[in-house]
């Protein structure tokens, strides 16, 4: 459900909105998109992360109809680029509701990888969440207008 100001916001979002988000890990997955596959892949990341007691790389994460781009907080070297295209999927998790994950198929290998991050809050994480399907539609709005006179 989007906010009635949502049409207030795409001005924004043209530019990049920007979240602070701790990086906690990828895991490859089977599916493109699927609750029950974000949710065990989260799973795994999350416990996969508690394990090792590494300190969480933060990241700025931000989303434009672009894709997604993250650069390291600390450094501001960009970390990477994924194309809105090559995203299937995004969530907020239901038990870990401070955890935003995509899945997106690598550039590289072709495989589909499955990211997630902490956010400080549950609202952050759908804030984050909500963004990536504002600039899905953006970008599919945009696409449309470019094709339309085709």
């Amino acid at each position: 459900e989007l906010p009635e100001s949502w049409a207030d916001m795409q001005e924004p979002l043209l530019e990049g909105m920007c979240f602070t988000l701790k990086y906690l890990g990828m895991t490859l997955v089977e599916k493109p998109k699927g609750e029950d596959m974000a949710a065990a892949a989260i799973h795994r990341i999350v416990a996969t992360a508690r394990v090792g007691a590494r300190k969480f790389q933060k990241v700025i994460l931000t989303v434009s109809p672009r894709g997604i781009s993250l650069q390291d907080a600390d450094t501001k070297e960009m970390v990477e680029t994924v194309s809105i295209y090559r995203i299937s999927y995004c969530t907020t998790d239901k038990l870990q509701n401070k955890v935003f994950a995509y899945v997106a198929q690598s550039q590289e290998s072709g495989a589909l990888e499955c990211h997630a991050f902490l956010s400080p809050k549950k609202k952050i994480a759908q804030a984050v969440t909500l963004t990536v399907a504002q600039a899905f539609q953006m970008a599919l709005d945009l696409w449309e207008a470019t094709h339309a006179g085709r």
